[in-house]
């Protein structure tokens, strides 16, 4: 849609310019690709066998509130993204203070612990696979949102894409927590931000290809 043809749906008041749409939609993509991503993780890896005995340690509900703070803010500046003119003041305070917190729990762990066993509380066990399933996990929900985001008016397609992508690791973030067995915050505060990361820059590549209008 061109800038004119856009300008003269608002000035005419067509049915067209319904913002409760675009957001039903965008509802929608978000709501199918968490479900596909659910599906995939299931398929491919499985919830893993102590997920029971795990909802008991404190630092499985750190983990958790820390993939769901971050899918919430990653939500939140998609829509504010694809709406013209929407400040992004508070969308960057919540992304950064459960980033901050975790940081910050991390570093008090590294502190606290032997020197011998900081490696351990850095890699865990499965390091060298947990960014990449992250960010496989989440490529339907991204794909979605992506879809979702050319029926809103990016005026900012870069930060849009970026947004899709933070939004969709994130929540990839959280599915995948229900198979991964790590819990240190040092791991959480790599692994799984660089698996968040990966789908955001690919965001911002794309963003002003595919969600130019």
């Amino acid at each position: 849609m061109r800038t004119e043809e856009l300008v003269s749906l608002l000035a005419t008041g067509n049915d067209a310019t319904d913002l409760r749409r675009p957001q039903q939609r965008f509802l929608v993509a978000t709501l199918a690709g968490t479900a596909v991503a659910m599906l995939v993780m299931s398929q491919w890896l499985g919830v893993r066998s102590t997920l029971v005995r795990d909802v008991t340690a404190p630092l499985f509900w750190v983990k958790e509130a820390f993939c769901l703070a971050l899918s919430l803010a990653g939500l939140l500046a998609v829509i504010c993204l694809g709406r013209p003119g929407s400040p992004l003041g508070p969308v960057w305070v919540r992304i950064a203070a459960p980033l901050v917190a975790l940081w910050l729990l991390a570093a008090l762990t590294l502190i606290a612990a032997d020197q011998a066993h900081r490696a351990e509380l850095i890699f865990g066990q499965t390091a060298r696979v947990c960014s990449a399933r992250i960010a496989l996990i989440s490529t339907p929900l991204f794909v979605a949102m992506l879809a979702a985001l050319r029926g809103f008016a990016p005026t900012r397609p870069a930060l849009a894409g970026a947004s899709a992508g933070f939004a969709a690791g994130s929540v990839g973030a959280l599915v995948y927590s229900l198979h991964c067995p790590e819990l240190e915050p040092p791991f959480l505060g790599i692994w799984y931000v660089l698996g968040v990361l990966i789908p955001t820059s690919i965001g911002a590549a794309l963003g002003p290809r595919v969600l130019r209008w």
